[in-house]
């Protein structure tokens, strides 16, 4: 008798991006977010195949895009077999159920997806409840779609009142599992402030930034620790806590879940307990990656989200990673472009106006020294000032 052998391999998925440019945005910001998207894509562990835009005055509201876009789009899906299709922007519960209609295959926006990440980067049993809270905040106005099935069943007695029953059946499951969920996190979160209150007696430093700006490697580069770094987005989503001792000066750093554009609201208030490290730190090292070409607007995106969380007004150190592989324009059309030295950055206006900062390559080793003298004449200070007694460490 022949044996039968059957391929287990997960098959990865196939994607198409959607996004919509309106006229108070650009072609190179639109550019840019579709591409951090496609990034996004990759992170869940699927593979884009093509990106759809379309120029309107706003997102249609019934279907995202135009209609004429709308059926472009569903050609190639089917023609290409495509598995799913991912909208750069929030999708409305009747966008989403008109979609899905219209394109007969699995329908994800922005929000979706990064929540999707998260569930599938959580390790801690804190991380794993925001995730899930975050998920059902999500889920609840969008049920109505899941009870489709019914509207095939059109005439049959009884079909429209189950279906509503069982509606509100599952909405308040939901919201009982909402409620369930905060307590527990409450209780979380007084577990960690009390963890905090027994740690309060030494100086504490938060990296801070936008994701996979190297925060997990100059974590395990200071600690000498073995956090999880990898080129993916979000690839630290706990938060962790080392001490590291600079000198004969011992102080906290935490690896802070990195910011990105765009990251849904209800996806911030669930993680507000994790980010209370940031918030409490005495300082902040605001890591930026200086080799990604839109690194100022994801100095900004980080700056309004510590001041949503009234992180502001802390002392900052700015660390400029990635120096190795930054690309400056070149100064003239067609010329090479002229590859900046370490003392060129630190006569820039990078240095001048996110004064202090520093300039370093994390996985280069490059002016490492100098990042650990200036880390610790800021640690020192605060350790001096809160326990003045033992200047003799010095």
């Amino acid at each position: 008798m022949k044996q039968k052998f059957y391929d287990t391999a997960v098959k990865q998925e196939r994607a198409v991006l959607v996004g919509v440019i309106t006229p108070n945005e650009t072609d190179e910001r639109a550019q840019e977010y579709l591409e951090e998207l496609q990034f996004l894509v990759d992170t869940a562990g699927a593979k884009t195949e093509k990106v759809f835009t379309q120029k309107l005055q706003r997102p249609d509201r019934a279907t995202f895009v135009g209609s004429g876009r709308l059926e472009d789009i569903k050609a190639y899906v089917k023609e290409e077999e495509i598995d799913i299709v991912v909208f750069d922007d929030e999708l409305t519960p009747s966008q989403l159920r008109n979609i899905e209609n219209e394109l007969q295959v699995k329908i994800l926006d922005r929000n979706n997806l990064i929540l999707d990440i998260f569930a599938n980067r959580a390790q801690t049993a804190q991380a794993k409840t925001q995730v899930e809270l975050a998920q059902l905040q999500y889920l609840l106005p969008r049920l109505t779609r899941l009870w489709t099935h019914l509207e095939r069943q059109k005439g049959g007695i009884g079909m429209r009142g189950p279906g509503e029953s069982q509606i509100e059946t599952d909405r308040r499951l939901i919201l009982e599992k909402i409620s369930l969920l905060k307590e527990r996190l409450k209780l979380i979160d007084r577990q960690n402030e009390t963890q905090r209150k027994n740690r309060t007696q030494m100086v504490r430093a938060a990296l801070v930034g936008y994701t996979n700006v190297g925060k997990s490697t100059i974590m395990n580069m200071l600690s000498k620790s073995d956090v999880f770094a990898e080129n993916k987005l979000f690839a630290t989503l706990d938060t962790t806590v080392r001490k590291v001792v600079i000198e004969n000066v011992p102080f906290l750093l935490s690896d802070t879940v990195g910011f990105i554009r765009k990251l849904p609201h209800h996806l911030v208030e669930c993680f507000k307990s994790t980010l209370d490290e940031v918030r409490e730190a005495d300082i902040l090292v605001h890591v930026v990656d200086v080799s990604h070409p839109s690194f100022e607007d994801q100095m900004r995106a980080v700056n309004e989200t510590l001041k949503d969380m009234g992180a502001v007004n802390k002392d900052t150190i700015t660390v400029f990673n990635k120096i190795d592989a930054f690309q400056p324009p070149p100064t003239q059309p067609g010329e090479d472009a002229e590859l900046l030295t370490l003392e060129d950055f630190k006569q820039s206006w990078m240095a001048k106006n996110n004064s202090p900062a520093i300039f370093i390559s994390a996985t280069k080793k490059e002016n490492i020294d100098e990042f650990r003298n200036l880390l610790y004449e800021h640690v020192k200070a605060i350790h001096t000032d809160r326990y003045p007694y033992d200047h003799l460490l010095y």
